[in-house]
């Protein structure tokens, strides 16, 4: 099975981690972005150093147009020795609207949109034509250049958007049992558009490796608590197996109740959401959650709450 990893966000693109990090053996490396990092320059510090698929996982559709997007991705392409994977997503108004001062306006639309367009932009030939209802451009060529399109989407509206327009969905927060249920949306919106059903399935995998177990699972947990707490779409994801538990994590991360949000994280939830343990332990939990219908390529994600020793020992453990 093949495998991705998530660059760590204790990580810096300096040239000695890039060749640690290209010589460890995934499959794809992929690289995160919000605030103070740019994903596009951090992948192409690591893209000499490595054969593996590079990755955005993930840019959000609003600060960034189409066609800066796909003109970021080409260039990429220029640089690597593998395949480039764009991961979009909508991000969150929280983000979008505080950060980049843009209006969180229709953004499954400009999911779908972006996703259209950045297909088209670098197909390689032909000129892009294209009238939305967010976007229209006039006549432009494509660019060259091996960029498939990744769909980071929790909600049904989101993951129909990815099954008509992406080649890959980057699910995160979905327990792992779910992933199933979860990707018929995607599969069958492919279908009825004409397209392949059987898109990439790149799911987050938070983990966590250290000798003392309940280390590595204390990191899980602080993982989950932020997201459950800070992101809707992540609470309804988790709610529909953890209800109770979702909303009482929620309810003490919106009171300021930090240690209580994570201490609401069940062991169940842990197992349910995330890899944590000993080398050994974490290693078999990993195996059987990759070989989890239908995922086609987990990426190993190390919680940011994680310091940097456990960040480069789990990429090390969890390496193919």
């Amino acid at each position: 099975m093949p495998r991705g990893v998530l660059l760590p966000d204790s990580a810096e693109p300096t040239p000695d981690f890039a060749r640690w990090m290209g010589s460890q053996g995934y499959d794809s490396i992929w690289a995160n972005e919000l605030w103070g990092h740019d994903a596009f320059v951090t992948l192409a510090a690591v893209a000499p150093h490595t054969d593996a698929a590079l990755g955005t996982a993930i840019v959000n559709v609003f600060s960034r147009s189409p066609a800066v997007l796909a003109g970021g991705a080409a260039s990429l392409s220029d640089l690597a020795s593998g395949p480039i994977r764009l991961g979009i997503g909508p991000s969150t108004p929280k983000a979008i609207e505080d950060l980049h001062g843009i209006p969180y306006d229709r953004p499954v639309r400009r999911l779908h949109e972006t996703a259209e367009l950045v297909r088209a932009f670098t197909a390689g030939e032909g000129r892009v034509e294209y009238d939305g209802e967010v976007f229209s451009v006039q006549d432009f060529p494509a660019l060259d250049g091996e960029v498939s399109v990744y769909a980071a989407a929790l909600g049904e509206t989101s993951r129909r958007a990815t099954g008509r327009t992406a080649d890959g969905w980057l699910p995160h927060m979905i327990p792992f049992e779910n992933l199933g249920s979860a990707f018929e949306t995607v599969r069958r919106t492919a279908r009825e558009a004409g397209r392949d059903p059987d898109l990439a399935v790149s799911p987050y995998v938070p983990a966590a490796v250290a000798d003392d177990p309940d280390e590595a699972r204390e990191a899980i947990r602080g993982h989950v608590a932020y997201y459950v707490g800070s992101g809707e779409g992540y609470r309804r994801a988790v709610a529909k197996r953890f209800p109770e538990e979702a909303e009482r994590i929620a309810e003490a991360w919106r009171a300021g109740e930090r240690a209580s949000a994570r201490e609401g994280v069940t062991d169940e939830m842990v197992d349910a959401l995330g890899v944590a343990g000993t080398p050994e332990k974490a290693r078999e939990r990993f195996e059987r959650v990759a070989e989890t219908a239908p995922i086609t390529e987990p990426i190993v994600v190390v919680p940011s709450n994680a310091g940097k020793e456990m960040a480069e020992r789990t990429i090390e453990e969890l390496a193919s």
